[in-house]
């Protein structure tokens, strides 16, 4: 390929974003990290709920199962997207009953293989607002494996469920999964309104609630979210100087303000719900392009372009100027500003007003 060519995947990307090769990436990372860094390092990595690969892992999962009866998990398929395939259970029989269901008639057995699914532990006790569940989507964008170079996007959303939380249904999709793609089939959804906070929104929100210290505990927490899932594949993606990826982030909070990590996206969502969407997305483009820079505008030693700030460069990356001081790293503060104000943002809708007002005028 030419110099200035890119390409917006790395070739193996879904030792990632395939649900079922995050968890077992996720799971030999912590082992490598109790073994070279001893359990205390290793618990860094305690932010995926437990969760087993079916049908290889069914044994497993079935004593594990047995050791807490009652409690709700949730079955999914490993390679679909959009809450398809999606459901909750608290009973074997309900595995059982899928497992027949799986099982291919017998002419076709030998044709199509059963498909995989993770059962995962699911958290019964989500941070609820109004009454109703939330995940957020965080967006992360790495231009290299080897080294590591990641950037982290100020703006995000919080992506509500149209219908209060509660666990006496878990049969009720609206309650309990809040993908869009499922929302918008509510009859309560607002197709102008949508179900969506921006990440500043939320943010100002905890603090109003919690302050502004446990805030930035959770969104520190996040950081270490995204640092610790992406060395968990630095060693087996196929790292390329043409290669870069926008990830999109799935987080869940709990009541304790401990963020979980659901999965990774490979291929976010750039479709908008809203004019507020649309305005994030079109600058989350335009800014991903700046950072691949084709054109090689860029220095290299940039920590923030457009609403990206750069949060590791085969290392953390310091709020400020200079090179870092990590002998302590007592005063550190790493370069990372989720749900910020977006300056690039308050442009753009300052342009879309501006638009509008030039246009009724010559109405």
């Amino acid at each position: 390929m030419d110099e200035h060519v890119r390409i917006s995947h790395f070739r193996n990307h879904y030792e990632l974003t395939r649900k079922n090769y995050m968890v077992k990436n996720l799971k030999r990372f912590r082992k490598q990290l109790e073994r070279e860094a001893g359990k205390l390092e290793a618990a860094k990595c305690d932010f995926f709920p437990k969760t087993f690969e079916l049908p290889s892992e069914y044994h497993l999962f079935v004593e594990e199962f047995r050791k807490n009866p009652g409690i709700t998990w949730i079955m999914k398929p490993v390679a679909r997207s959009q809450g398809k395939g999606i459901f909750l259970f608290r009973r074997l029989k309900d595995i059982m009953d899928w497992r027949k269901d799986t099982r291919n008639s017998d002419d076709q057995k030998d044709d199509i293989p059963v498909e995989n699914y993770v059962a995962q532990r699911y958290i019964e006790n989500p941070y609820l607002i109004g009454g109703r569940k939330f995940d957020l989507r965080v967006y992360v964008l790495v231009m290299s494996y080897i080294p590591l170079r990641a950037w982290l996007y100020r703006d995000g959303f919080a992506r509500f469920s149209n219908t209060r939380f509660t666990l006496n249904s878990i049969d009720d999709q609206y309650v309990h999964l809040t993908n869009v793609a499922v929302q918008k089939t509510s009859p309560d959804y607002h197709p102008k309104k949508g179900s969506k906070w921006m990440l500043q929104r939320f943010r100002q929100y905890l603090a109003s609630k919690h302050g502004p210290q446990a805030v930035e505990t959770l969104f520190r927490d996040m950081d270490n979210i995204f640092i610790k899932s992406l060395q968990s594949v630095q060693k087996v993606i196929i790292s390329d100087k043409h290669c870069f990826e926008l990830y999109g982030y799935d987080i869940l909070i709990d009541q304790d303000l401990k963020p979980w990590l659901l999965e990774v996206n490979a291929s976010p969502s750039l479709t908008a719900s809203s004019q507020e969407d649309y305005e994030l997305k079109t600058c989350l483009l335009e800014d991903t392009l700046h950072v691949v820079d084709m054109e090689a505008r860029l220095t290299g030693r940039e920590k923030r372009v457009g609403g990206f700030d750069l949060m590791w460069n085969d290392g953390p990356v310091s709020r400020d100027e200079g090179p870092p001081d990590l002998s302590g790293m007592g005063n550190f503060v790493t370069n990372t500003h989720l749900g910020c104000v977006n300056d690039r943002k308050k442009q753009l809708r300052q342009l879309f007003c501006s638009l509008q007002v030039q246009k009724k005028a010559s109405n």
